[in-house]
C-alpha cells in the first residue's frame, strides 16, 4: 500500500466496559480498520464447540485450532473472522460461547496464534484494535494505548441490556488471573471511566489524547 509503517490504537478493558462500541466509532472517525480481538477468540470457541471438543481439553483444542484456517476479511473497514471458510458471526454471543471463551482464550498456544494474526493485520492497515492484552502483549510498542473501564454495576446493566448473561465478576477474575496474557493496565495507558460518559464523549477524549501525542489525524 506504499507505507513504511502502520499506526495502531490499542483499546483494552474488561467485559462490558464499552470498549467495542468505542473502538468501532473511533475507527470510523479515524478511518482506520476496526479489529475486535474478542471476536477472534469467540470464533475459535464456536469452532471448537461445533466440533464437539471439550474447551477444557487443551491438547485437542490446540490441535484443532492449529489445523483450522482462520482468515480475516474486511467489510466496511471492519474485520470479519472466518474459520474453515465459515462465518460464525451470528453465533458469537451464544450462551455456550460465552461460557467457553474464557477457557479457550486462556490457552497459551491459542493466544500465540491470535496474536500473530493481529500483528499480521498491522502490516497492511492502520488499526483500532480492542481486547484485553492489546497494549500489554500484542502491540506493546504502540504509543497509543487506552484502557476503558466502568463500574461493575454499570457493566452488568450493559450486559443485561444486550441480552447477555455473562457473570461479570467471574469473567473479570478469569481475565485478570490467567497465566497467559492477563488483563492489566499498562503504565503508559490512558485510563477512561466510561460509567457516566456517552460513546461520543469517550471517543472525543481519545482523539484529544491522540492529538496531544502527535498522531496525524
Amino acid at each position: 500500500m506504499g507505507k513504511d509503517s502502520y499506526r495502531v490504537v490499542a483499546i483494552d478493558g474488561p467485559a462490558a466496559s464499552g470498549k467495542s462500541s468505542v473502538a468501532r466509532e473511533l475507527a470510523r472517525r479515524l478511518r482506520f480498520v476496526y479489529v475486535n480481538s474478542g471476536a477472534i477468540y469467540r470464533a475459535i470457541t464456536w469452532h471448537i464447540l461445533r466440533k464437539g471438543i471439550n474447551p477444557g481439553d487443551t491438547v485437542r483444542v490446540t490441535q484443532a485450532v492449529e489445523s483450522a484456517r482462520i482468515a480475516c476479511h474486511l467489510e466496511n473497514n471492519e474485520s470479519r473472522i472466518f474459520v474453515d471458510n465459515v462465518d460464525p458471526t451470528n453465533y458469537l454471543r451464544e450462551d455456550r460461547v460465552n461460557e467457553g471463551v474464557s477457557r479457550i482464550s486462556s490457552i497459551r498456544r491459542i493466544r500465540e496464534i491470535v496474536v500473530n494474526k493481529m500483528r499480521h493485520y498491522a502490516r497492511s492497515h492502520d488499526l483500532v484494535i480492542e481486547g484485553r492484552d492489546i497494549g500489554s502483549v500484542v502491540f506493546p510498542e504502540t504509543p497509543h494505548k487506552f484502557y476503558v473501564d466502568a463500574s461493575p454495576e454499570v457493566r452488568l446493566q450493559r450486559r443485561l441490556a444486550q441480552g447477555q448473561r455473562d457473570e461479570i465478576v467471574a469473567r473479570d477474575y478469569a481475565d485478570s488471573s490467567r497465566l497467559a496474557s492477563p488483563l492489566i493496565i499498562t503504565r503508559d495507558a490512558h485510563v477512561i471511566d466510561t460509567s457516566d460518559l456517552t460513546i461520543g464523549e469517550v471517543v472525543d477524549e481519545i482523539i484529544g489524547q491522540l492529538k496531544l501525542k502527535g498522531l496525524a489525524l
